[in-house]
């Protein structure tokens, strides 16, 4: 599978011309009505330093383009992308706001995100969601969440409180031991603030050790 048969989806690389100590992939709109991690990372690739950063980093700033035009947590199929992965939990839920798809990795951003993280391989993944003000993670991420926690002023929190059957923690973080942090901001927030807030977690990631 090809990313470019998606080609609204773009997945941006920057790094240094020396050897990257670690790749981060780094995801925005995953759901459609939670925008402001496309505001973030398109101004962290507009003004960031990326000359001397030890990582590799992949920004993906939307991933759910059709949720976004619509203003829906779903994408244009009614499919919750954060439960239509192919986990071994995945179940056939109702068809509501959370619904997971007529079966695992039914659409097309959910086969997209399977095969970039095929082939980059990331040893760190940090998505950005809303409105919960908290920074979850799945996976072997405890202490980078807690160093999260310092830099945006969120409290940690394992077990976000409700079944999540085929989530994209899950697949990563659970599945395949890659350190999954989902940082959840304000959604009363600016963009501008949401920004701020943020900054010094993707500077802490571009230079992760």
């Amino acid at each position: 599978m090809d990313a470019n048969t998606y080609p609204e989806i773009e997945c941006i690389e920057r790094s240094t011309e020396s050897l990257p100590s670690k790749k981060i992939l780094i995801i925005g709109v995953f759901h459609g009505d939670e925008q402001q991690g496309e505001y973030i990372i398109n101004r962290y690739l507009e003004e960031g330093d990326f000359s001397e950063i030890k990582n590799a980093l992949y920004f993906i700033p939307c991933l759910n383009h059709s949720g976004k035009s619509l203003n829906t947590r779903q994408n244009i199929n009614k499919v919750d992308l954060n439960r239509n992965y192919p986990t071994k939990n995945w179940e056939k839920t109702e068809q509501n706001e959370y619904f997971s798809g007529e079966s695992a990795a039914s659409e097309e951003e959910t086969r997209y995100m399977v095969q970039i993280l095929e082939r980059i391989k990331p040893d760190v993944i940090m998505t950005i969601h809303a409105p919960f003000k908290v920074v979850n993670y799945d996976g072997p991420a405890r202490e980078i969440a807690e160093k999260i926690s310092e830099l945006c002023g969120y409290p940690v929190l394992g077990d976000i409180g409700y079944p999540t059957p085929g989530s994209f923690g899950t697949y990563c973080g659970v599945e395949r031991n890659i350190p999954t942090i989902t940082l959840e901001l304000d959604e009363e927030e600016s963009n501008e603030e949401a920004y701020i807030r943020t900054l010094p977690v993707l500077e802490y990631l571009a230079n992760l050790t």
